[in-house]
């Protein structure tokens, strides 16, 4: 059991990285597209409307994204535990 432990862990830390890069990659994305569109804004109103709905996306994206990890991280053993025993059936199933 203690590999499966390990194998649990790795699995984890991988989609914890992945998830993060995720996160990185909005808020770069949409600080990119705010910088580069901004001087098509007509006036300071509609400035201010692009940047509050570029926060809303940032804000709620990320909230999202740190509920999932909250989750995983309270139910891991059983959704990888689950991931890996399908995998190692595929895995098996190949070799035959």
């Amino acid at each position: 059991m203690p590999d499966m432990a390990k194998r649990i862990e790795s699995m984890h830390r991988q989609d914890i990285g992945v998830a993060w890069a995720f996160v990185v990659g909005l808020w770069l994305a949409i600080i990119f597209v705010a910088s580069a569109t901004w001087s098509l804004a007509p006036n300071g109103a509609a400035r201010t409307m692009l940047l509050i709905g570029g926060a809303m996306i940032l804000l709620l994206n990320t909230a999202a994204i740190l509920a999932m990890l909250r989750h995983y991280r309270e139910d891991r053993d059983f959704m990888y535990g689950l991931d890996i025993k399908f995998l190692d059936i595929a895995r098996a199933q190949k070799r035959q």
